[in-house]
């Protein structure tokens, strides 16, 4: 497993974080075990995956209660990430979705972002989060100054509750306003084979900045690790609902795109979901990709990808591929 600095931060990460997604359950991700969940987390550990990346609104505190239970008795060898900003406390905020009897809503208020955090240490059993996120930008109507948002993260950090400050889904002008507010050490965000818009100037910036880039949703939430077939058909409520890569037109040329990257993964006698990885890990030394898993067999798999360095030929073969599918 290689490791890396995480922003300016001193934290040190390894190059695979646990996504602590799948493992809350509910509608999203259906038949989820609790005992195999914490089984996995802590094979994750074993193989040296010491980060792990949740959020309050996965599972609604579902996986950040189990997370808290892998943790316990080794809390300091973990690298926790968990957000805020998706709020269902009560109606304030801009209201975005409902799920599982959740009201849920963007706000980045001072007041909402501190019952999220002491929340989340709760639930996490611990007094401080190595890596907190706004886990989305504010947006009308309920608007929240970055003054006020960044400038209660920093004061968080001045009082040891979080060690670093993260931004997820945020565009350029948003990542440069908030960079204006405080020390920010990470920027989350969709990255993929199949998804490619962070290359449109946020790596840079983060190049620029001396921060890193968490990337999510690596494997396109399954269809990039050759197991899915041309017959499969998305569950009702299911996270990869409305999702334009898995229905249609689109959903054809994925899977034709996967069956093209299969001679490159035969080369590094690796699994897809390898290979996906380590691209978009080849992309730059400060990207660190958020890996989900549920079942260990799956964890063991992932953290293959943890040492795997792909020849520059490859990643210009891959790149030439990924093009042509877009």
């Amino acid at each position: 497993m290689q490791y890396m600095e995480i922003g300016k931060s001193g934290i040190r990460s390894s190059v695979i974080t646990f996504g602590g997604m799948g493992i809350g359950g509910g509608t999203w991700w259906r038949n989820s075990d609790d005992e195999e969940s914490i089984r996995t987390l802590h094979r994750a550990f074993d193989l040296g995956i010491n980060t792990v990346d949740t959020a309050p609104v996965y599972g609604f505190g579902h996986s950040e209660e189990l997370i808290g239970k892998a943790i316990k008795g080794r809390r300091s060898d973990v690298i926790v990430a968990t957000k805020c900003g998706l709020w269902w406390g009560d109606d304030e905020g801009s209201f975005r979705w409902v799920k599982d009897g959740h009201r849920v809503s963007r706000n980045l208020s001072a007041r909402t972002i501190r019952i999220e955090l002491e929340n989340s240490l709760r639930r996490l059993g611990t007094d401080y989060i190595d890596i907190y996120y706004t886990h989305n930008p504010c947006c009308p109507p309920f608007m929240t100054p970055y003054e006020e948002t960044v400038g209660l993260l920093m004061d968080f950090k001045k009082e040891g509750k979080i060690r670093a400050i993260g931004a997820a889904n945020m565009t350029t002008q948003e990542i440069e306003a908030y960079c204006r507010c405080g020390d920010i050490d990470i920027i989350q965000g969709r990255y993929s084979m199949l998804f490619q818009a962070p290359e449109n100037g946020i790596l840079q910036m983060c190049q620029e900045k001396g921060m890193s880039f968490h990337a999510y949703q690596v494997l396109e939430r399954g269809i990039l690790t050759g197991k899915i077939t041309k017959d499969y058909v998305v569950p009702e409520g299911d996270a990869r609902e409305g999702d334009p890569w898995w229905t249609g037109e689109k959903f054809t040329k994925a899977l034709q795109f996967v069956e093209e990257l299969k001679p490159i993964a035969q080369k590094y006698n690796c699994a897809l979901s390898n290979l996906a990885l380590a691209y978009i890990r080849g992309q730059g030394d400060y990207i660190n990709v958020i890996c989900g898993s549920r079942r260990v067999s799956q964890i063991e798999e992932t953290a293959k990808a943890g040492d795997l360095v792909l020849e520059s030929e490859d990643l210009q073969k891959i790149r030439e591929l990924v093009a042509k599918v877009q």
